[in-house]
């Protein structure tokens, strides 16, 4: 079915007229995605997260077996991050994220999943579905899939020197070996031309961050997105976790972040990497790490106060407003 821009819906908030702050484009998945496109909303309108579509677990997982679509779950949270700022926006963001706690078929499963799968089926066009979710909250920005088709994550991982491979997101994403490598199955997905077209449009691209290979470095795994990832005259911005105590990244420092980056993606430029204090064991390590990409360092306060590993929305988004403008007072000191 042909793509329709659904109309302003009866009651939502109308849109802000203007050039609303650079194009930026915010790649990833989950958590991570969600705290940036917060971040983001507070500099710029002109949003687009570019989101993964690898999900196997939970209600995505089990709507992506019964019904044979993308997994909506990491689509969800990225709408519900860019809702507006108002009574509407909030309580339909809060819609979208309730859960069904029953003992039967709806245990778990997350309302707007099945609001998503729902316009799916009525629509019968993906991105016009997301794009009338997004009207229906007053989100500040766009949501796309990375791919036109869902996708499995594959890993090869070495634990105690033996060699073996995880298949599926949700198992990546838990594995305590070290991944050497990732592989998308099918191994050539067609990207989603309108993702595409956002990257190659945008002032920024920024990745990360969150699960660092099953929802960040799995974007350079999409042929026609990796193409505009490497080509576009975007400005490039890698935002580095706070912790990698456990799960696909345990152990992995700051500097190996990047080079793992860099081994999935060896002729991508990048221009600038964020990272808190307080993942800087070694501040000449990842600043040499950083250059090698081609990237300078920003080393800012992005943490919550509260001493957990998250970041907190309005210190990113000082921190993007920074990177953005350029305006460092010392790559290699906290701001």
């Amino acid at each position: 079915m042909t793509s329709s821009t659904p109309g302003r819906l009866p009651g939502a908030p109308r849109a802000r007229a203007g050039d609303a702050g650079p194009a930026v484009v915010a790649l990833g998945g989950g958590h991570g995605l969600s705290v940036t496109l917060e971040a983001l909303r507070l500099l710029s309108e002109r949003l687009t997260a570019v989101v993964t579509v690898a999900d196997d677990g939970g209600s995505s997982g089990r709507l992506r077996t019964e019904l044979e679509v993308l997994p909506p779950g990491d689509l969800r949270m990225a709408l519900a991050a860019l809702c507006d700022d108002s009574e509407w926006g909030r309580t339909w963001s809060d819609l979208l994220q309730h859960r069904f706690s029953s003992g039967g078929d709806l245990d778990g499963h997350a309302m707007g999943n099945l609001l998503i799968v729902s316009l799916w089926e009525r629509l019968g066009d993906t991105v016009a579905g997301l794009d009338w979710v997004g009207r229906l909250l007053g989100a500040r920005g766009r949501v796309l899939p990375m791919a036109s088709v869902p996708l499995v994550v594959e890993a090869d991982v070495t634990r105690d020197g033996v060699a073996s491979t995880v298949v599926g997101q949700s198992r990546v994403a838990v594995t305590d070996g070290r991944i050497e490598q990732l592989r998308l199955v099918p191994v050539d997905p067609p990207a989603c031309p309108e993702a595409v077209q956002a990257v190659r449009d945008a002032d920024w691209v920024v990745m990360g961050p969150g699960s660092w290979y099953s929802s960040v470095l799995v974007h350079l795994l999409v042929p026609g997105l990796a193409a505009a990832l490497h080509s576009t005259s975007a400005r490039r911005c890698l935002t580095l976790n706070l912790s990698a105590d456990q799960g696909e990244t345990h152990g992995l420092s700051a500097p190996a972040h990047l080079e793992a980056l860099h081994r999935h993606a060896p002729e991508l430029q990048v221009d600038a990497v964020l990272a808190d204090p307080s993942t800087v064991a070694d501040a000449d390590a990842l600043e040499s790490a950083a250059r090698s990409l081609g990237a300078r360092l920003y080393v800012r306060r992005v943490r919550r106060g509260d001493g957990s590993p998250r970041h907190d929305p309005l210190r990113l988004a000082a921190a993007y407003r920074d990177v953005f403008e350029g305006a460092d007072d010392g790559a290699g000191r906290p701001g």
